[in-house]
């Protein structure tokens, strides 16, 4: 089994359990160790997952259940027109990642919820203070976008795709990211 393929039983059986599971526990049923859960655990959060650590073991903040990787490509000046589709349409941009040929994957987490949000990313942008991530990577990159439901995943990902933002996701990326 892979990383990706234990990282997503590890998912099923969390959405699955009415109860924490231990660490422990998720490494007898995926045949690892519990430190290789705990680091598991840790790339499944970076990936956009809300698992919450008790001290009976980890559960799925099932409020954050639908989350979906959308691979976008536009320039600087389309940033505000994405992010205000994806957020209108009920949408959460839970990070922006980028797979950059020398430095690897670079995740940055952004929650933005609203348009409220947008802004603000916005206009620490227009500081000065840095730069757009996806510059790296010639506008190409990343979003797990989490939201109520996959009917409204379904509504961001045709809105993304009519406004020529989406682009294809390699299988290579798919078990980078």
């Amino acid at each position: 089994m892979t990383g990706a393929e234990r990282r997503k039983k590890i998912i099923s059986l969390m959405k699955e359990s009415s109860s924490p599971l231990s660490g422990g526990a998720l490494g007898n049923a995926t045949g690892v160790s519990r430190q290789v859960v705990v680091q598991d655990i840790a790339l499944l959060r970076t990936e956009g997952y809300s698992i919450i650590a008790t001290a009976r073991g980890y559960i799925l903040d099932k409020a954050e259940e639908n989350v979906r990787l959308f691979k976008v490509r536009h320039d600087e000046e389309r940033t505000e027109e994405e992010l205000t589709t994806i957020v209108d349409l009920g949408g959460c941009v839970v990070d922006v990642m980028v797979n950059h040929r020398v430095y690897g994957k670079m995740t940055a987490p952004l929650n933005i919820k609203n348009r409220r949000d947008v802004q603000a990313f916005l206009n620490n942008l227009k500081t000065g203070k840095s730069a757009p991530l996806f510059k790296v990577t010639s506008g190409y990159h990343f979003h797990h976008i989490s939201a109520e439901s996959e009917d409204i995943l379904d509504e961001i990902e045709e809105a993304l795709k009519e406004k020529n933002f989406l682009t294809e996701i390699f299988q290579y990326e798919i078990e980078e990211a």
